[in-house]
């Protein structure tokens, strides 16, 4: 079916930065795959590698101090061999990009229908007028009002809500089949938040893209995405379509970033919050599980050797050796409800924290 059809393919990719005299990988031998229509949400704390494994398919990294290995097919092609044109011609073109920080990564000098067009002017044959009706039409499709006025405007006298709109406009200027969407409603208010999810949606739709959305909030995960990605430490722990994820998590990681999430029902509780941070880099664990020293609650004979992805359902993989001992309980609707099984003692995530 054309609804199946993998657009971008990453096999084993590594992205590693130079510390000092060595390099360190923030994405470790991540595999995945984004099929036509389809939102495939990737999420983790701050720190996990998401927004690398985003700039890494974009090219975006210094060639100095980065050593990126594996592979990223797209059209039969593994990016990671182009040069500098050769990536010129899929950035924009075949695959757009809306930023984390829209400020930044908006050039203050340059007007809105200028940065539209940089993009029009470079792939595409467009009259100066044909462009400047295609920026118009691109400033209504994403919601500006007086879009004229706005077109002639610099980033710093937009609102930050506008800006993020202005750089889906420019993600969307040549029509990409592919559009990786970096924590696009990070800083903004809830009304704003769920109008760029909603632009986002309307427009997916439209053009048929598949949408890599990079987020830290589990609730627009649920609102927007197919299938998810859990990243910890630079690895994909879990992967699996987003009902199947939310009713089913294996990973302890998962859960944990599950049970983070306040729930109504529960508002007199404690909130649950995650034992110590991601490691960095430098201090990261390179054999056994990565998710291990947050775990108390596992004996640390289990995270001895590296676990590999398991698939436990159709579609559904994760990286844990010891999965089949959780059992979930869905009526305590994420409190306390994760629990191991080992010679019939069932030991609870709170329990040694």
């Amino acid at each position: 079916m054309e609804e199946d059809k993998v657009l971008l393919k990453i096999n084993n990719l590594y992205t590693s930065f130079r510390i000092k005299d060595d390099y360190y990988p923030a994405v470790d031998n991540v595999s995945l795959d984004l099929k036509k229509n389809e939102i495939l949400a990737i999420v983790g704390e701050s720190g996990c590698g998401k927004s690398t494994l985003a700039t890494s398919v974009m090219g975006l990294h210094n060639p100095l101090n980065t050593k990126i290995e594996g592979e990223i097919i797209y059209n039969g092609k593994n990016l990671l061999t182009l040069n500098e044109s050769g990536y010129n011609e899929i950035r924009g073109n075949e695959i757009g990009m809306i930023f984390q920080d829209p400020l930044s990564a908006l050039n203050p000098l340059m007007r809105v229908e200028e940065q539209i067009e940089e993009g029009l002017i470079y792939h595409t044959e467009m009259t100066s007028e044909e462009r400047k009706q295609r920026v118009y039409k691109l400033l209504q499709q994403v919601g500006i009002p007086n879009y004229k006025r706005v077109a002639r405007q610099f980033p710093h006298e937009l609102s930050g809500g506008m800006r993020q709109r202005v750089m889906i406009a420019i993600a969307l200027s040549c029509k990409p089949p592919i559009i990786i969407a970096d924590e696009p409603t990070t800083a903004l208010d809830v009304t704003i938040q769920a109008q760029i999810l909603d632009l986002l949606k309307s427009l997916q739709n439209e053009i048929h893209a598949g949408i890599i959305l990079i987020t830290h909030d589990l609730g627009v995960v649920a609102e927007m995405a197919d299938r998810v990605a859990v990243m910890y430490a630079g690895e994909i722990v879990e992967i699996a379509p987003v009902n199947e994820l939310f009713n089913n998590p294996r990973h302890p990681y998962t859960r944990s970033l599950l049970n983070s999430i306040p729930q109504l029902e529960h508002q007199a509780e404690e909130l649950h919050v995650i034992q110590g941070v991601v490691p960095s880099l430098i201090k990261l664990k390179r054999t056994g599980c990565r998710f291990a020293p947050r775990i108390p609650w596992i004996a640390e004979s289990e995270h001895e050797e590296h676990p590999e992805l398991h698939e436990v359902s159709a579609g559904h993989f994760v990286r844990c050796s010891c999965w089949k001992n959780f059992y979930f309980n869905s009526e305590k609707k994420l409190n306390n409800e994760y629990k191991y099984e080992e010679n019939k003692i069932n030991y609870s995530e709170t329990e040694g924290s």
